[in-house]
């Protein structure tokens, strides 16, 4: 059972690289970089693992004020499992304090979803941790929707988001910061009647 006192490793989803960074894929990495700047950090390479970090404490003062440790694996999605498993061993972290945020297909661009264990419905970065560590980590689902007409998924998901997204994007990625911040405040059911859509 996890204690209060233990560390959250809050890991944002996506490919290394420039040439990714704007990807529908890489949204995770988008709120993991809104969360550090929010705690006031700035990620460097991490030494016990292939990812980058950052540390620090979230959440209002006192009980509620919890250590995190934001990770963005540098692996390539489909073996973010390596790194992830690497930190958490590293900095003790109990599987139920590990939050994955990534892109979803089956939700609407976006809705966001908050969840605690299941499946990794066809998405590489989920399917490697899972193999890594079990399914009982938390998800926030971040809908990207599905892709037009007959474009592949692997094509849909590796191209930036479209002009009409982007205008959206900013407050979207906001929000799924927020509920970030909710969900170590007050707990998985709190942050699903607050974010869940």
């Amino acid at each position: 059972m996890s204690e209060a006192t233990d560390p959250w490793l809050i890991v944002g989803l996506g490919n290394p690289g420039p040439e990714y960074a704007a990807n529908r894929h890489n949204v995770g990495f988008m709120v993991a970089d809104l969360l550090a700047e929010r705690i006031g950090g700035k990620f460097k390479r991490a030494q016990k693992a292939q990812a980058q970090v950052v540390e620090g404490r979230m959440g209002p003062p006192g009980p509620a004020n919890r250590r995190v440790i934001l990770a963005k694996p540098m692996s390539y999605m489909n073996l973010s499992g390596g790194p992830v498993t690497a930190l958490r061993d590293f900095y003790k972290v109990p599987t139920d304090h590990i939050v994955a945020i990534h892109d979803e297909l089956d939700i609407d661009y976006g809705t966001l979803r908050l969840k605690l264990g299941g499946g990794d419905n066809g998405h590489n970065g989920l399917k490697s941790m899972t193999k890594a560590m079990g399914a009982d980590y938390h998800r926030i689902r971040f809908g990207i929707g599905r892709p037009p007409g007959r474009m592949q998924v692997a094509d849909f998901v590796l191209k930036d988001f479209s002009s009409t997204e982007r205008k959206e994007l900013a407050y979207m990625v906001d929000r799924a910061a927020d509920s970030v911040e909710c969900l170590l405040a007050e707990g998985l059911e709190r942050a699903q009647s607050a974010y869940n859509s």
